[in-house]
């Protein structure tokens, strides 16, 4: 009998949902999601907004969908996820990407501000998955990959509950690793530090910000989307096969600076 030695990184043949996927990280784990080979399912607030994202996938040689998900509006959630399946008859790979954060210090937050960290970020993604999970159970196999945030693992000044919510990601992972393993659905997540988006431009672009951020960077570099991307694509593969309940810092160093 001959092994194989060679790890499989392509997702041929696979069909992957992407939330949050118009642009940014988002959209970069859609694109690399698609050139490594698989379908791909983009969430959006609306059909136009992933015009666009879906004509690059098809020049790519795949073929995509945009469905539309308003995570605090779990209806549409529900609605999004079967749109999918009656369109594909499977998904093999969930990436949650949606996330928020308003930004103050802790004595200054607001309720509204609480509350919609919270929605969005673990009941919307909660529930996102559960809905996704139960097609992976009755398939009998699923990756799911929660796009967490160096947050849940640092302190960052200003951003308690954005922390608190990434941290409640960590460890839901670990969570449902646990349980749905039993159904051969490996749960992981994947930590970014800050990231050269839209979103994060403008601070970035500040000069004494940016001098801030890069002093806790060992590595010594803000990352791109493709950084975040790349580690998506690697737990959706084949070689990631034995891999469920991880959390992968990408941070360039600065969680253990």
């Amino acid at each position: 009998m001959t092994t194989d030695y060679t790890p499989k990184f392509d997702l041929a043949g696979k069909v992957v949902l992407v939330t949050g996927a118009s642009r940014g990280i988002g959209r970069a784990c859609a694109l690399a999601c698609a050139g490594s080979g698989a379908d791909m399912i983009v969430g959006v607030r609306s059909k136009a907004d992933g015009a666009d994202l879906v004509s690059e996938i098809e020049r790519i040689g795949r073929r995509a969908l945009a469905v539309e998900m308003d995570l605090t509006d779990l209806a549409t959630v529900r609605k999004a996820v079967a749109e999918a399946h009656a369109a594909f008859s499977r998904i093999d790979v969930l990436v949650n990407n949606v996330g928020l954060g308003p930004e103050n210090l802790a004595e200054n937050v607001t309720e509204e501000d609480f509350d919609l960290t919270v929605n969005v970020n673990l009941k919307g993604t909660f529930f996102t998955t559960q809905a996704v999970a139960k097609l992976m159970i009755a398939q009998k196999s699923g990756r799911i990959i929660n796009i967490s945030s160096q947050a849940g693992t640092v302190t960052l000044k200003g951003e308690a509950i954005y922390c608190m919510s990434k941290a409640a990601i960590n460890h839901l992972t670990r969570c449902l690793a646990a349980e749905w393993a039993q159904h051969r659905i490996a749960v992981n997540s994947v930590a970014p530090t800050f990231i050269w988006t839209d979103g994060t431009r403008p601070s970035l672009a500040e000069a004494d910000f940016h001098a801030h951020v890069l002093g806790h960077i060992p590595l010594g570099r803000i990352g791109d989307p493709i950084d975040v991307a790349g580690t998506v694509v690697f737990l959706a593969s084949p070689a990631a096969s034995l891999i469920t309940g991880a959390n992968i810092l990408v941070d360039g160093g600065w969680s253990v600076a």
